[in-house]
């Protein structure tokens, strides 16, 4: 029997540690196939289950990464699979990793097929969108920048990936002479004494337009028009109290972004990030209108983060709904939130597991709802895959 933890109008349907590596980001669906991928804690990159029966997930292959590569992110179209290949935070000494974009054929998901590699310079590619052929845009690198920026890659033929356009946010290109108006940190995220990181976290699409989480930099509206030449829409900065600017949601039907800042903080004791409400009717000058409720509890005495990651993206061949927003928010769970009057966002349905064995908390790091409604949430540290569905 499935333990039932803390939970309104939701119910826990299945569950699995993936073998014993429950380390888990990003998740994606193909057919009756969960896609998942590891934060790197082992070289356990990407792990394939079979949720055909959604009571009984079952690993059926696990896929490795290089030596100092880390690979936690993943997207599926068709028959193809993307994983990004990064640094690996978790292995600062090693002297090589690999950095770009690995494809695979996953005709078969039982055995996927890797079929090309788009190395990049750097510490490589931290997250993609591929909602649809053959575009990919995704947070890249190379050298002479600063960070991570925007790269669109064509996959028109998926064995043979390549560049098509690239956008940087002004002053990250010191190899063609800018210079940042930011001090740049050299730590993952923002730093001491007012450093800061400028890096694209990811982009989300909806028409010619790419909307940004651009770390530290804040909300970045960019024309996609020509793909080849990416130009600035608009940039909001959300002020001293954001920092990690995650993922930018764009509503479908309304003029309204969901903006969520990644929480980096442990215990409480640092900045509380927050999910914003934005308002794009005028793109040119977009302003914030309200912020997601904060869940009340005790939270800051579980143990690791309390706050916000991502959101359930609402993906092509996922659950669409325009009033309705999916949110990880790490030690809080999953938390469903009512945006039908967007300044007034309203909670209706929460799941928190129990804290997984040896760990203090859960850490609810992604999530993606099916069309059926079906959520599949993952866990950063040893809880794995988690799936739900609401009761109300």
């Amino acid at each position: 029997m499935l333990a039932q933890a803390e939970a309104l109008n939701m119910r826990l349907v299945g569950q699995t540690n993936l073998n014993g590596h429950g380390d888990c980001m990003h998740v994606n669906l193909k057919d009756n196939f969960a896609f998942v991928a590891h934060m790197g804690e082992s070289r356990v990159g990407t792990s394939v289950v079979d949720v055909s029966d959604p009571t009984q997930p079952r690993v059926v292959t696990q896929l490795e990464t290089p030596p100092g590569t880390h690979s936690h992110k993943v997207q599926v179209v068709g028959d193809v699979l993307l994983v990004n290949y990064e640094r690996s935070m978790f292995e600062p000494q090693a002297t090589t990793w690999q950095g770009g974009l690995k494809v695979f054929d996953v005709s078969n998901p039982r055995q996927p097929r890797e079929i090309a590699f788009l190395q990049m310079k750097g510490k490589g590619v931290h997250r993609m969108t591929y909602w649809e052929p053959p575009y990919a845009y995704m947070s890249g690198s190379d050298e002479g920048l600063i960070d991570q920026f925007l790269v669109i890659v064509d996959l028109s033929e998926p064995s043979k990936p390549r560049e098509v356009g690239r956008w940087w946010f002004p002053g990250q290109n010191t190899g063609l002479g800018e210079t940042p108006t930011w001090t740049p940190t050299t730590q993952g995220h923002g730093g001491p004494a007012g450093t800061k990181r400028y890096a694209l976290h990811h982009p989300l699409i909806r028409g010619d337009r790419a909307y940004c989480g651009w770390w530290d930099a804040g909300l970045v509206i960019l024309d996609i028009s020509e793909l080849g030449k990416p130009t600035l829409v608009s940039h909001l900065d959300l002020g001293p109290d954001s920092t990690a600017t995650h993922t930018a949601l764009p509503i479908p039907g309304r003029d309204i972004l969901v903006v969520t800042d990644e929480q980096l903080a442990t215990d409480c004791k640092g900045l509380q990030t927050k999910v914003r409400v934005v308002d794009i009717a005028d793109e040119a000058h977009p302003r914030v209108i309200s912020e997601f409720p904060v869940p009340e509890g005790d939270f800051c005495s579980r143990g690791g983060r309390f706050g916000p990651h991502n959101v359930h993206e609402m993906r092509p061949g996922t659950m669409s709904d325009a009033n309705v927003v999916y949110v990880t928010w790490f030690n809080a769970g999953l938390r469903v939130v009512d945006i039908s009057d967007a300044a007034h966002p309203k909670e209706i349905a929460y799941y928190v597991p129990e804290a997984p064995p040896g760990r203090s908390s859960i850490q609810f790091n992604d999530v993606l709802v099916s069309k059926d409604g079906l959520v599949y949430a993952t866990d950063r540290f040893t809880g794995g895959l988690y799936i739900m569905e609401r009761t109300a």
